[in-house]
């Protein structure tokens, strides 16, 4: 009797093609050595552990890089460093300290350090007795104290200004009464 492979047409009953069970032989346990000992050498060296450990940070931190909203690189296309717009340089505002003599004395008593005033020249009316703004939005930084005979003289007033409304605010001093108004 001679024995035929099955045809693929006529399956056979699952579990025939199998060979058969037998039992499987115990083993000792398999115990690999040097183990522990690779690890204590690891853990002994520090400095290395953390500079690979850094390195594998770095490496995946320029490895995901920042993408564009389309899903691109940069627009400098080097990986890792994002593309950023020029930073516009604005000139610094240098401001000084001036003083300045106000015609109304019982003006400057109101004001406090701290308050923000608006300078005005009024030219002497045999002049024409034309105003104008010389200085806007100053910060009074002192106000001191009026001297005895002084008050027919006007007080004294210290402004933080622009070095540029500073030079305008001593011309206009010499050639007109100011005033101050608060903002």
């Amino acid at each position: 009797m001679s024995f035929a492979p099955p045809s693929p047409l006529v399956p056979c009953p699952p579990g025939t093609d199998a060979p058969p069970t037998c039992e499987v032989p115990h083993f000792a346990p398999v115990r690999v050595r040097g183990g522990q000992h690779r690890l204590r050498r690891f853990v002994r060296n520090r400095r290395r552990a953390v500079a690979l450990g850094l390195a594998v940070t770095a490496a995946a931190l320029v490895a995901a890089g920042p993408r564009g909203g389309d899903g691109a690189r940069g627009n400098d296309g080097a990986r890792g460093h994002p593309a950023t717009a020029p930073v516009r340089e604005h000139p610094a505002v240098e401001t000084v300290s001036a003083p300045v003599r106000i015609a109304d004395g019982a003006t400057v008593r109101l004001l406090r350090p701290g308050d923000r005033v608006d300078v005005i020249a009024a030219e002497e009316s045999a002049l024409g007795g034309e105003a104008r703004v010389v200085a806007r939005g100053a910060r009074v930084t002192k106000v001191p104290e009026p001297l005895d005979g002084a008050s027919e003289a006007g007080a004294l007033v210290v402004l933080s200004v622009p070095r540029s409304t500073a030079a305008r605010l001593a011309g206009a001093s010499a050639t007109a009464r100011l005033a101050v108004t608060l903002c």
